[in-house]
């Protein structure tokens, strides 16, 4: 948070000169009736009441006025406001090795759930694309806002063999290309992210790290899922065999791509990553002047403080 006026933040250089004054006067106050009052007497007429209260309504008057003081600064900060367009493209891994169950049912159907709960949660004005990819990639719903068509072709998603993780990021790249123009802005593309959930290592087609780099040439930046736990496996004609999640993998091609890394170990934590991955391709955030913040608090505090002191009068005969 930063000040549009930061010069007026010296009036609460006040705040503690103030208290230094009110415990200056209350010392003095004191003294004068220890040495010119009737204890006893003054004890049976106006019994002593709790100083706590005295001092309260001086401490959020304090409070008041630090808070006023703060809104007087104009208080800047940034805040995260719904972004009106943005292009996502959901490729998800549909190699062998997504039908291990260390994920119930299995990787792949938890990906299928998690994927269309996340795609729901966007805000309407979004387009989303899917790729899917084991030994090749392809485009299966080009950008769209009809969510329907996004969500049947997520549920038909089949197994097959080998994983092209580099294909699957450059035909998400070509994907972003084929978003319609909004009407309104015509010559300002449309932010472009990519959610890429995986469990495995690339086996053919070009590079994840090529891909990646050429995400960041483009400023499309990519969230990776690492799907699964290090102990998964499948079993192939009769034979077990172990498919770890490569997560350094989808680290790297996040680091390039300037997005970030997620591992999913369960359900449930890919159903989190989904949601913390829509608060960020979903929102921006932008400076704003935050100043009614601390106005709206400034009065709270002051109609606590007028309670108070109304409260503590009320006591007095």
């Amino acid at each position: 948070m930063h000040f549009l006026s930061p010069d007026r933040l010296w009036l609460l250089l006040l705040i503690p000169l103030t208290v230094v004054v009110y415990v200056v006067l209350r010392r003095r106050r004191s003294t004068y009736a220890l040495r010119f009052t009737n204890i006893a007497l003054l004890d049976r007429v106006a019994p002593r009441r709790p100083q706590w209260r005295r001092h309260l309504a001086v401490l959020l008057v304090l409070l008041a006025a630090s808070s006023g003081t703060t809104a007087f600064a104009r208080p800047d900060d940034q805040v995260k406001v719904p972004r009106e367009r943005a292009t996502i493209v959901v490729a998800i891994d549909v190699s062998l090795s997504m039908m291990a169950t260390d994920l119930a049912p299995t990787r792949l159907e938890a990906a299928k759930k998690s994927a269309k709960d996340f795609v729901n949660r966007l805000p309407a004005k979004f387009n989303v694309a899917l790729v899917r990819f084991a030994g090749t990639a392809a485009l299966m719903v080009p950008p769209t806002t009809d969510r329907g068509t996004i969500l049947r072709s997520i549920d038909s998603l089949q197994l097959a063999e080998s994983t092209a993780t580099g294909e699957a990021i450059f035909t998400a790249l070509d994907a972003l290309k084929l978003a319609p123009p909004d009407p309104q802005h015509p010559n300002q593309p449309a932010p472009g992210r990519i959610v890429l959930l995986s469990d495995g290592k690339r086996t053919v087609g070009r590079t994840a790290q090529e891909a990646a780099a050429a995400a960041k040439a483009q400023h499309v930046p990519i969230y990776t899922i690492a799907t699964g736990t290090d102990t998964g496996f499948i079993e192939m004609d009769g034979i077990r065999q172990r498919v770890p999640v490569d997560r350094d993998e989808m680290r790297s091609i996040a680091d390039i791509s300037g997005g970030q890394a997620y591992s999913a170990k369960s359900a449930g934590e890919l159903d989190n990553v989904y949601k913390d991955i829509g608060s960020s391709v979903g929102y921006d955030k932008v400076d704003k002047e935050i100043t009614s913040r601390f106005a709206g608090l400034t009065l709270l505090l002051t109609l606590a403080a007028a309670a108070a002191t109304i409260g503590l009068a009320s006591r007095f005969p």
